[in-house]
């Protein structure tokens, strides 16, 4: 039985309850964080408590813990669910009122806290050379105006996800105008002309921490890198394109919409940076070579 956190409590999920007049249930009115953990150790873990943090200033939500007591939280639920390689979700949300009203109560009310965890599957670039790679599809973006934020506010993400789903693809890749912005739940890197190049940070993306990694990644290794915006064109004329994600890394696609992307297979670049960042996750959390 997995256990989860609820504000100041360890409990099993199915005892697990919060109010429905919580803003988080009515109006999606909080944020949220994923943060990796590898043999138990949480992976990045400063880097995701400066989005969170980041996040809780951009929608003036107090945030509950000082980065000491989340560790201390994070840590905790691990072992509770008997550690080794987990995911723990955190979700912050502006607390429970005594009325539904779009405004903020006051005066404030205490935040929601919650914290659970999940198996992490084996990521593609654990295994590079047998990794087959997977089908995106493209979508217009149709999200709000501040991706940056870590919203839980995730309705658009999923009906762009679900499209994804029923076309037989893993993600969906989004276009705003012309350009790429992210996948529904994905940062996008594609290879051109022997460049690494992903769309910069601004408000149309969420800045992804395994983005960000695989960029230091690229300067470390003297990678040929290129952080600009990328046209569709470019999109569909790809060497290799990639997706990033907290839980699923560094993974190859191989396929967009009904066309291969390069031979339709993994590339090489992605390969060699696959490799890269699993020697870095190794290192970081004292995981032994296979």
């Amino acid at each position: 039985m997995s256990q989860v956190y609820l504000n100041g409590a360890f409990m099993a999920l199915e005892e697990a309850r919060i109010s429905p007049m919580d803003r988080g249930f009515l109006f999606a009115d909080g944020i949220y964080e994923v943060v990796p953990a590898y043999n138990s150790v949480l992976f990045r873990f400063d880097e995701h408590l400066e989005r969170l943090e980041r996040s809780l200033r951009e929608v003036e939500i107090r945030n509950p813990h000082d980065r000491q007591q989340w560790q201390v939280l994070c840590e905790e639920l691990i072992e509770r669910n008997g550690g080794g390689n987990l995911s723990v979700y955190l979700q912050i949300t502006r607390g429970a009122a005594t009325k539904r009203d779009h405004a903020f109560p006051e005066p404030p009310v205490a935040a929601t806290v919650f914290m659970m965890t999940s198996p992490i599957a084996v990521p593609a670039a654990d295994s590079p050379d047998t990794a087959s790679g997977g089908k995106a599809i493209t979508r217009d973006d149709t999200r709000w105006a501040r991706c940056d934020i870590k919203s839980i506010s995730l309705l658009p993400n999923s009906l762009l996800r679900q499209q994804a789903v029923s076309a037989g693809a893993m993600e969906a890749i989004l276009l705003h105008d012309g350009f790429v912005t992210e996948g529904s739940a994905s940062n996008v890197f594609i290879v051109h002309d022997g460049v690494i190049v992903t769309p910069p940070k601004n408000h149309a993306i969420l800045g992804g921490i395994t983005r960000d990694l695989i960029v230091e990644l690229c300067g470390q290794h003297g990678l040929p890198f290129a952080e600009r915006e990328i046209t569709e064109a470019e999109l569909r004329q790809a060497d290799e394109i990639w997706i990033t994600s907290s839980t699923r890394e560094v993974v190859p696609i191989t396929q967009l919409n009904e066309a291969a992307v390069g031979d339709g297979k993994p590339g090489a670049m992605w390969k060699t940076v696959a490799r890269h960042y699993v020697d870095f996750k190794r290192r970081l959390c004292g995981l032994e070579q296979e």
